[in-house]
């Protein structure tokens, strides 16, 4: 590539997985201050999937792939939502021989391919240095695997599930707590004026801290997590229990959308798997919606009680960031730029009680990050638990300041 030499180095930049608030600030943190400081950056299209369909020629239009950032695209950028990078789920370690690029069909014939040496061209081909990988456990654990072959990396943390490891804090948590509180407000309406339980199913596969802080903050009465598998009698006698108590006759409840009923398994949408082996989940909410009504007749004195039930969905990672989602991804970004002036790699940026920071980036894949149910979750009330506020982190739950790494 054309003037690398004239620069301190190149820095490539991807995000990968679903979407949230907070990308393009995070993005635009990294760009503007490497910019300044003698470095050319190269902002990766498609997340791992443009990584591995980059051809290496000169000739090519490679325009779907990569493109090379400037203040004026990233200022821009950085106020909205989403991230005009785009993304994907694509694994380069486990890519299916009918996804192969073209240009790799005659070289890996096995019915999944471990494209990583092509990656490794592909990032000298761009002239890149290091690699600023933005996402969730999933995307980040490839960059775990560059790492380990030697590639310079260090990755900031971004999951409005708030679950990867080390961090007490993912880009987009915090919008998705907002929004969901917000539409929760909204939905209070039908649910009141119908005098019906509402159900909400929330994301959260393997953690429930989207549907726990919003409870906490009084969003809902009840909220049902991955952590714990709940019994559904327990949950309709309750939800019976705070309608007939509120004046406007309505209760609410949070699903995750990995919630389990107990003796059950979690609720997939179809069978098909991405490329890090997730199946789409979908319908525990309309299953419990469906109970809850079944069951309401026996804790409300034979009486049927109907439901709204409202997948949230995409309307929770949608929009442009609140202002927590606008200033840690800036601070984020600029944290991976000091440790790229230090020299410093391997790490992910984090957020641990009210100070930023790094760690070793292999902790991605050493250990999963859950609500811990006997500390914060209620069993037998199916809703967050607390003792005293007083010490505590700003998202309670979700704090990993007990963990030493």
């Amino acid at each position: 590539m054309a003037n690398i030499n004239k620069i301190k180095g190149v820095i490539g930049i991807l995000t990968g997985g679903g979407d949230v608030p907070g990308l393009n600030p995070a993005i635009r943190g990294v760009t503007i201050r490497a910019i300044r400081e003698g470095y050319k950056v190269i902002g990766i299209r498609r997340g791992w999937g443009g990584m591995v369909d980059i051809i290496r020629d000169d000739n090519a239009d490679n325009s779907k792939n990569f493109l090379e950032l400037n203040v004026d695209i990233v200022d821009k950028a950085g106020r909205t939502g989403g991230t005009f990078l785009h993304t994907s789920r694509t694994n380069p370690s486990r890519v299916k021989k009918e996804n192969l690029p073209d240009q790799y069909r005659d070289s890996y014939t096995d019915d999944v391919n471990d494209l990583t040496p092509e990656v490794l061209k592909n990032l000298d081909y761009l002239g890149i240095d290091t690699l600023i990988p933005i996402g969730g456990d999933d995307t980040l654990s490839y960059g775990v695997r560059l790492h380990q072959e030697g590639f310079k990396v260090v990755a900031i943390p971004k999951t409005m599930d708030n679950d990867v490891p080390g961090t007490d804090y993912c880009i987009g948590f915090s919008t998705c707590v907002t929004r969901t509180i917000h539409l929760a407000n909204i939905l209070r309406t039908p649910a009141g004026s119908h005098e019906r339980f509402l159900v909400m199913e929330v994301f959260g596969r393997y953690a429930g801290f989207t549907a726990m802080l919003p409870t906490m903050a009084g969003a809902a009465h009840r909220c049902v997590i991955p952590e714990y598998k709940f019994n559904m009698e327990q949950l309709a006698e309750l939800m019976v229990e705070d309608r007939n108590q509120n004046p406007s006759k309505y209760s609410m409840v949070l699903i995750s959308e990995g919630a389990m009923f107990e003796g059950g398994e979690m609720v997939f949408e179809s069978g098909k798997a991405d490329a890090f082996g997730h199946k789409k989940l979908g319908g525990i909410g309309d299953l419990v919606s469906e109970e809850l009504t079944r069951l309401s007749p026996k804790y409300n004195n034979g009486h049927e009680i109907r439901t709204v039930n409202q997948k949230l969905g995409y309307m929770v990672r949608g929009g442009d960031p609140d202002a927590i989602d606008s200033i840690a991804p800036m601070a984020f970004g600029n944290l991976a730029l000091d440790l790229i002036l230090k020299k410093v790699h391997g790490r992910l940026v984090v957020l641990n009680n009210g100070r930023y920071g790094n760690i070793p980036i292999d902790i991605v894949t050493s250990r999963s990050k859950v609500v811990n149910v006997e500390k914060h979750y209620n069993t037998e009330r199916l809703r967050p638990f607390y003792k005293s506020f007083e010490n505590q982190p700003l998202f309670i739950m979700a704090s990993e300041i007990d963990k030493k790494e």
